[in-house]
């Protein structure tokens, strides 16, 4: 276990800096994007095993303001167990999520016969509604670059977009998986609020997947909204390893 979550921490530093340049506040590294997208966080720097103080916490927090950027923190609880004391101590609220790791291929999930299940490629007409959808699934107005910053990361090979698409050419969910070496997180799959409950999700994360698995990906990992949502990437074969944590002020 304890190899594994090491494996996570390095992709963790790692796939942010592609797009965002780092902030180091000795035990805490602050990821900050360059150019439009979603915003990124602070996170343990990698390779530190001590305490982490709340005055180091606050002084992050006051960088995050100076920037106008959101006062967020993620980390993995069982890497970092003493931060989230100094965290809870700073004001900021903690929510926690299933960390979960594939072990082999994914169980294979049948789309609805009015859908088709496909990678889109950075060309692909379908692109600009399935960079929305995620959007649309979490309430986010998407920024007016959203699709052309994921085609040039499409062709930069940073990203792998999967989509759920329907007879008329549009993206119902979408996701994406974003692979550092032999490692790859699922994030930002959702499903427009009108397509629910018909599977496109766990077929979405399925298709990304395989692909990652047949690009030679080794670990496929991501992190789940709650208990419920664990349970269907369970019925993929997804197991839980440990607890994700994210920081942020209350709403």
């Amino acid at each position: 276990m304890a190899d594994m979550l090491n494996r996570l921490e390095t992709y963790y530093d790692a796939v942010p800096r592609s797009a965002a340049r780092a902030e180091e506040f000795g035990p805490l590294t602050l990821f900050v994007r360059e150019g439009e997208g979603w915003p990124y966080y602070a996170r343990p720097t990698l390779g530190h095993s001590g305490e982490v103080t709340v005055a180091e916490v606050d002084r992050v927090r006051a960088r995050q303001r100076e920037l106008g950027v959101p006062e967020a923190f993620e980390w993995v609880a069982e890497t970092t167990p003493g931060l989230r004391a100094a965290v809870e101590k700073s004001g900021l609220v903690v929510h926690e999520h299933p960390l979960m790791v594939l072990d082999g291929a994914a169980e294979e999930v049948a789309a609805p016969e009015d859908v088709t299940v496909r990678i889109v490629d950075a060309d692909d007409p379908v692109l600009p509604s399935a960079a929305a959808a995620p959007y649309a699934a979490f309430g986010i107005a998407p920024s007016p670059t959203a699709a052309a910053e994921l085609a040039a990361r499409i062709e930069a090979g940073l990203t792998r977009l999967a989509a759920a698409v329907d007879a008329s050419g549009t993206a119902l969910s979408a996701g994406q998986y974003q692979p550092v070496g032999a490692v790859a997180e699922v994030v930002g799959v959702g499903t427009l609020p009108d397509a629910r409950r018909r599977g496109l999700g766990l077929a979405v994360t399925a298709a990304l997947v395989a692909d990652a698995r047949a690009r030679g990906v080794e670990t496929v990992f991501l992190s789940a909204t709650d208990e419920a949502v664990a349970r269907l990437y369970g019925r993929l074969g997804f197991r839980t390893i440990a607890t994700a944590l994210i920081a942020e002020p209350a709403s």
